[in-house]
């Protein structure tokens, strides 16, 4: 999984198979039809060559479904456990026209952002290419729908994966037929990591077309260290500064993320402080409603505020949308699945 055809002719030759062979196994994997990983099941290749695979420790996937999660509204959680026994989780959100799919990049995550599931139990790995491209396979099965944009927004902060994001993103692209522009990469923002997605991705991919999403959830620095403890180590104003030359460097909009906090950063003047923060270059706010955490001590804002703040940011000649939450009752925060 995550291989190209190129990698998967050159596996065949190095066995002595004709590269043809390598084909069929591409074709076999990235079937949309075929609901099974097991080499043995890979009849079009002579069983002494899958003897062979199999003997070297060569498998097709590595993700076992564990749990099921069906919303009312048709979005599917499901968790998935790794080859050495860890759980990540993937989501499947439907509309009339188009199948998102949610990936994880790492087992866990290091950031521990206070408002977040997934953080709570630090992080165990990253996952590789094969992994994450799995998980939108398994969510197509699953829906027997046609998965047409991916985000990575899922458990952990893709841009300390980002070698494997990447030739995953190659993968989704080529192997999937899923366009960059489909595709959106959230991170909470690491230093110097903006400049090198941006850089790595004309190097590696030939272009970058992808969408990066800045999980931003502050106007200020002060309220970003109160939320997200990693804030501290890269200040607000550099962060927009690289999201500036991101813009400049890919010609592509930053999406800023901002989840609402009752009280915390829901206020006209929170909306007056981000709009002076992110004017005057090509970015788009989308606001999203808090998802409950047993633990947390957090609230939604209140519709009122919610409209305010929006209205505000409207009025001061900022693009702005608000996400429609979705899955609600079924653990709907990333991560409560697998904590559960």
């Amino acid at each position: 999984m995550g291989c190209s055809i190129e990698d998967l002719e050159k596996i065949a030759l190095s066995y002595g198979e004709s590269s043809f062979r390598g084909k069929q196994i591409y074709n076999y994997i990235y079937n949309p039809k075929i609901r099974s990983n097991n080499i043995d099941d890979l009849k079009t290749l002579p069983s002494n060559f899958r003897n062979k695979l199999k003997s070297e420790g060569f498998i097709v996937g590595g993700l076992k479904l564990e749990k099921r999660s069906l919303s009312n509204d048709g979005t599917l959680k499901i968790l998935l456990r790794t080859i050495d026994g860890e759980f990540i989780e993937s989501v499947g959100i439907p509309t009339n026209k188009r199948l998102t799919v949610c990936v994880s990049s790492q087992v866990g995550c290091p950031m521990d952002c206070k408002f977040c599931a997934t953080g709570k139990e630090g992080l165990k790995r990253s996952l590789k290419a094969g992994e994450i491209i799995e998980q939108i396979l398994l969510i197509q099965r699953e829906m027997s729908m046609k998965v047409t944009n991916i985000v990575f927004m899922g458990m952990g902060e893709p841009l300390l994966n980002i070698n494997e994001v990447l030739i995953a993103i190659k993968s989704i692209n080529e192997d999937l037929n899923i366009s960059q522009r489909k595709m959106t990469v959230s991170t909470v923002a690491i230093p110097n990591k903006i400049s090198e997605l941006s850089k790595l991705s004309f190097e590696r991919l030939g272009k970058c077309q992808f969408t990066l999403a800045i999980s931003l959830h502050a106007p200020n620095q002060e309220i970003r260290e109160t939320i997200i403890p990693s804030a501290k180590n890269y200040n607000i104003k550099h962060i927009i500064r690289d999201c500036r030359n991101f813009v400049l460097q890919t010609g592509r909009r930053i999406s800023f993320e901002y989840i609402l906090l009752e009280g915390i950063n829901d206020k006209e003047e929170h909306a007056d402080q981000l709009s002076s923060l992110i004017r005057g270059f090509q970015s788009h706010v989308n606001l999203i409603n808090y998802n409950y955490i047993n633990e947390m001590s957090f609230k939604k804002s209140s519709s009122s505020s919610t409209n305010k703040f929006k209205n505000r940011l409207l009025k001061n000649g900022i693009n702005v949308s608000f996400r429609k939450s979705r899955g609600l009752e079924k653990n709907a925060a990333c991560g409560q699945l697998r904590r559960s």
